[in-house]
Formats: C-alpha cells, structure tokens, sequence
C-alpha cells in the first residue's frame, strides 16, 4: 500500500505530470502549425522585399539602430510607375535625361539673368538635383515674406519641373543665429514657412500638382558650411528645391490611382 500511495503521490502513468506534459506537447503542436500557416503567407511575397524587411528586422533585434537615408546593401524600393528599382543603381535614362536637360535650363537661365549667379547654385547629388537660392534672393531678413522679384524667379524655375513626374522638395534652412519674435520662436518656424511659401507659388502659380509637393523645414540643423562666420552663414540661409529621382519616391506619399 505504501508504494501504491508514494506512486499516485508522484503522479504515476495517468496522473498530474501525465497532463501538464500533454499541455506542454499541445502548445508545440499549435506554435508549428502557426509557423507553418506564417512561412506559407510570406511564400506568397516578393523574396527580395522579404529579404530586406527581415534584413531590417535582425537589425533592430541586435539592437542595432536604423536610418532610412543609409543603406548597408542593396535594397529593393518600388517606384511610382510600379518598377523595381535597387538603390544604387541609377534613374532611367529617360528621367536622368531630363534632370539633365533641366539643369542645362537653369544654368543658362542663371547666366543671362543680373545677379542670379552666386545666389542660385546647382547641384546633382544622389537623391536628385538641388537647387539653391539664397534667402536675399527671395525674401527680406527674418521675413518668410517673398518679395515680387521672388516670384518672378520661383516661376521660371517652375516652368521648368512642369515637364517631369518626379516630386518636388521644398527645404527651408537658417543659420544658428536664433530668432524670437511672435510669429517665429525658433529658426524651426521661419523655415518651414518660408519653404511653405514657396511651394505655394510653385502650386498656385505655376501649376505642379500640389500631390507632388512637399515642404520640408530643418531650422539650422543642416548647414552647407560651420556657422563660424558670416559667409559661411550666408551660404546656410537659404531655400533647396529638390527634384527627387524616381527611387527616392518612396519618401514621399503615393498619388492616388498609382
């Protein structure tokens, strides 16, 4: 009798143990078919796509932190026309074409026009072409107002980003000297409105579809030159007018319908 009370004591062959070792064995039968239900989903992906989300997923699971304008490798981005395109690879040649020809434009309209060089500067970098204008360019100092000579040249630059599909980036810059007065506590503000402003000629009066423009504001944070003098502050306060490349769309929302 002793034995037989020690045996159900410890469980036995039917006892307690039995069925927690059956709960332990029933949760390893529903997390494999739940594995299997996933791995069967994500067969139905693009490899590549996957391959970069789960590239991006071990990163932030090593604890390691990611920025979107850094690119360890390869990585796979859709275009607004549906096409894969691979960062680091170039734009079409048709889009490239036209970048080009558009610069060409510009740097002619540059040349025939009194004080304009030195105050509009262009330049090709990987996201697109910028272009540069000085803040006397356009406004008055500490102002986000754009005066009528303004205007006149935010739609001449305008005229010519009609032609393309690419998104157009509007970004204010100061310099670190701060600024407090009821309508801009922080260089954040004059920025953002002055980029706005400007956008709102490139909509308004120009005609680019407001779905294709952003306004973007980042105060001093990214100078051209240290702020250690008043040059290199000069060459800081200005407004950049980007023509994002194709692959850089995904920075931007979708249009409707694509």
């Amino acid at each position: 009798m002793a034995r037989n009370s020690k045996k159900e004591q410890e469980g036995g062959e039917g006892g307690p143990s039995m069925e927690r070792w059956l709960l332990t064995y029933s949760d390893l039968i529903t997390l494999l078919m739940i594995f299997f239900v996933v791995m069967y989903t994500m067969s139905q992906v693009d490899a590549q796509k996957f391959q970069a989300l789960a590239n991006s997923l071990s990163m932030v699971l090593s604890g390691k932190s990611i920025s979107i304008m850094e690119t360890p490798g390869p990585s796979v981005v859709e275009g607004r026309s549906g096409q894969i395109i691979r960062e680091g690879q170039g734009d079409t040649p048709t889009l490239q074409g036209n970048l080009e020809a558009i610069e060409k434009q510009l740097a002619e309209y540059i040349k025939s026009e009194e004080g304009l060089a030195g105050n509009i500067v262009l330049m090709e970098q990987e996201r697109g072409l910028v272009i540069s204008l000085k803040d006397t360019l356009l406004f008055p100092k500490g102002s986000d107002v754009l005066t009528p000579r303004a205007h006149e040249i935010i739609r001449k630059v305008g005229e010519s980003l009609k032609t393309i599909p690419n998104y157009v980036r509007v970004e204010g810059h100061t310099d670190d000297l701060p600024i407090n007065t009821p309508k801009f506590p922080s260089n954040w503000e004059l920025s953002v409105l002055r980029a706005t402003n400007v956008v709102h000629v490139l909509a308004g009066e120009v005609g680019i579809p407001p779905d294709r423009l952003s306004a973007t504001g980042y105060g001093e944070y990214r100078p051209l030159m240290p702020n250690d003098s008043e040059p290199n502050r000069a060459m800081n306060r200005r407004v950049d007018i980007v023509i994002l490349k194709q692959k850089y769309d995904y920075f931007e929302p979708p249009q409707s319908g694509e």
